[in-house]
């Protein structure tokens, strides 16, 4: 609780997402986008215009891969980058077809690069398709444009420069980013454990639990809030149940006959113990906070949903 922020400890935006080491990003918005619910759930009341500031104005924060990282660990993800460029984005069969797909597609990779050098920043519709036809892939989904935009930003040849609504604006990393330090994927990904296990505070090696022993372990004040899906604490489900004897799975692409709780569950966390889940949805024409459901040990639900409820209200 302590390493994750949760004791109350948290004062603003940007030391809360440097401890965390990141703030994972999705666009479903059915109470508040994730990256939104995991800073409330450790600060509270706050404007999420800050957010943005510190990423678009301030540059103290950059998004990459649907995460939004400090920017002095850029040079972390820059190794990372540097590691799909030479191997791929993993050792699936996947990135056969994906370098296969970046051969086939070069006239359109050099288009993009060359539209934004010219023109950037772009938002994705702002280019055209130019090789090939538009239809969707019949694995990832997505027409050839899309793919090659996801593609290029992973491997660092384009960088994610703001945002207009939900849609990213694109222009060249060294337009975007500072320069800094290289860093081999060896190193990057001994400090990226590292840091890891520290914003975890627990870990388990072969079946043994690990204590940081920077984090402070004693009692954890008596609040109660409610955690995104997204949330690190519950990231990693066999953790969650292992530590909590929680058991939670998100349920939002089970068939709605086969869920065994909801679309869009949150954990219900009381001091140091994940006591219950609720499923709340926010109905931003009426600023109205809905129960749909609420399963465990709610007792201190009105509590989280009361100032869950004002603080959306407060940003709508």
């Amino acid at each position: 609780m302590r390493a994750q922020l949760l004791d109350g400890s948290a004062r603003n935006v940007l030391d809360t997402v440097r401890r965390l080491g990141f703030l994972q990003m999705d666009p479903i918005v059915t109470v508040a986008t994730p990256q939104h619910l995991v800073l409330w759930s450790r600060l509270g009341s706050f404007d999420t215009r800050e957010l943005d500031r510190l990423q678009w104005e301030e540059r103290k924060l950059f998004e990459y891969d649907a995460f939004i990282y400090p920017i002095e660990d850029l040079p972390l993800q820059r190794a990372r980058m540097a590691r799909r460029r030479r191997l791929g984005f993993n050792k699936r069969k996947r990135d056969l077809w994906a370098r296969e797909f970046l051969n086939e597609n070069a006239r359109l990779r050099r288009y993009i690069l060359r539209e934004i050098d010219r023109n950037g920043p772009l938002l994705s519709r702002d280019l055209k398709e130019v090789s090939g036809d538009a239809e969707r892939h019949a694995w990832w989904g997505r027409g050839p444009l899309r793919l090659m935009v996801d593609m290029l930003a992973g491997r660092g040849e384009i960088a994610v420069a703001g945002r207009v609504a939900t849609n990213r604006v694109w222009d060249l990393p060294e337009r975007v980013w500072p320069e800094t330090e290289t860093l081999s994927w060896r190193e990057a990904e001994r400090e990226l454990e590292r840091r890891r296990r520290c914003a975890q505070g627990a870990w388990l090696v072969r079946g043994e639990w690990h204590a940081h022993p920077d984090v402070a372990d004693d009692p954890v004040p008596d609040r109660a809030t409610l955690l995104s899906p997204f949330d690190r604490l519950v990231h990693d489900r066999a953790r969650a149940e292992a530590l909590f004897d929680f058991r939670y799975r998100l349920e939002m692409y089970v068939p709605r006959a086969k869920r065994e709780y909801g679309y869009y569950v949150l954990p219900l966390l009381a001091g140091d113990e994940i006591v219950g889940r609720a499923e709340p949805r926010f109905d931003r024409k009426t600023g109205e906070l809905e129960l749909l459901g609420a399963w465990g040990d709610t007792s201190r639900l009105d509590e989280a949903l009361s100032e869950l409820g004002a603080w959306l209200r407060s940003q709508a």
